[in-house]
């Protein structure tokens, strides 16, 4: 039997001042993934289907308007798996330094990924 009570057992175990930003920052990125798969997987199931060329599928992302949403696919992808990852790591991974660096290595390649991808439609955008 514990004569502890149940603040003293809550006391070092963080505060709650970034879960709701936290929150509401995934559930957002997800309502901004459901339409944007939704057009890529259209645009990658039509240029598949129709037998386009190298040239063709440049144009296509060279587009600004197509370059534009698959820059925000891009964003929105990395930053949702960042808070999606964070969650899982604060979650199940213990020491709290093991998760800090895990966490830290993730969102450094998240980070990389993002702006080599960004760099990567530019790169066809402007050569279209």
């Amino acid at each position: 039997m514990s004569f502890q009570s149940p603040l003293s057992s809550a006391r070092g175990m963080g505060s709650a001042k970034s879960g709701g930003h936290h929150f509401y920052a995934q559930r957002l990125t997800a309502l901004a993934l459901i339409p944007l798969v939704l057009w890529f997987s259209y645009a990658v199931a039509c240029l598949a289907s129709g037998g386009v060329t190298q040239a063709e599928a440049q144009a296509f992302v060279g587009h600004p308007c197509s370059a534009t949403l698959l820059i925000c696919l891009i964003v929105a992808t990395f930053y949702h798996s960042a808070l999606g990852f964070q969650v899982v790591l604060e979650d199940y991974v213990r020491p709290h330094a093991l998760a800090l660096t895990i966490k830290m290595l993730f969102n450094f390649a998240c980070f990389a990924l993002a702006v080599v991808s960004i760099l990567s439609v530019l790169k066809i955008a402007v050569a279209a």
